[in-house]
C-alpha cells in the first residue's frame, strides 16, 4: 500500500508516494492493477531499456575535430534516454566558462536548428566543434566560452550546419 511505502522511505507525504508512482508509471516502470482479492496493487515492469547512449567521438571545445563512429556506450541519467539523443567526449577548453571541461562527457539531442544561445554541435566544413551558437547581422557566429579562444565567423562559402544542443555535462572525478 501507499502507507507502507511511506513507511519504508520515510516519506510523510501520501501525496509525494501518489507523485512518484504516477512518474514511475508514466516512465514504464510500473503498472497499476487489481490484485486476486479486488484491492489495488502495483506491478514492477521488467526493465528492457539500459541507461546508455552512444559515444559517437570526441568534440572540439576549442578547435573543430573530425567525428568518429560509434564504439562504446555511456551510462546516462534516464531522462535521457531518448532515440535521438547520443554522447559526445570533450576534448579541449574553450567551453570552460560554461563549466564544460577538457575530458567531460556532453549529452546530444540531435536536431538541426538552434536558438542564440544555444550550446551547439556544430558542423563547419565537415568538422564538429562545440560552441555557443548566435546569428546576428554578420552571420552565423560560434561563440567560445574562455576568453582564450576566438569567435568562429560562419562565412557564406562554408557547409554549415547545427548537428545538435546540448542537454547534460558528465563529468567523472576519477
Amino acid at each position: 500500500t501507499f502507507v507502507e511505502i511511506m513507511s519504508g522511505l520515510s516519506i510523510r507525504s501520501l501525496g509525494t508516494i501518489n507523485w512518484y508512482v504516477n512518474e514511475l508509471e508514466r516512465e514504464g516502470m510500473l503498472q497499476r492493477m487489481r490484485g486476486k482479492n479486488g484491492k489495488r496493487a502495483l506491478s514492477v515492469l521488467e526493465q528492457r531499456i539500459q541507461n546508455r547512449l552512444p559515444l559517437l567521438g570526441l568534440i572540439a571545445a576549442g578547435y573543430p575535430l573530425d567525428v568518429f563512429e560509434d564504439s562504446e556506450y555511456i551510462n546516462v541519467p534516464p531522462q535521457y534516454l531518448k532515440p535521438d539523443n547520443y554522447v559526445l567526449k570533450v576534448n579541449g577548453n574553450s567551453m570552460i566558462d560554461d563549466q564544460i571541461r577538457d575530458g567531460d562527457y556532453v549529452i546530444i539531442k540531435q536536431t538541426k536548428t538552434a536558438r542564440n544561445g544555444d550550446t551547439v554541435v556544430a558542423l563547419i566544413n565537415y568538422e564538429a566543434t562545440l560552441k555557443r551558437y548566435y546569428v546576428g547581422d554578420e552571420g552565423v557566429e560560434l561563440h567560445p566560452q574562455n576568453p582564450d579562444f576566438n569567435i568562429i565567423h560562419v562565412q557564406p562559402t562554408d557547409d554549415f550546419q547545427i548537428n545538435g544542443l546540448v542537454l547534460a555535462v558528465l563529468r567523472e572525478y576519477l
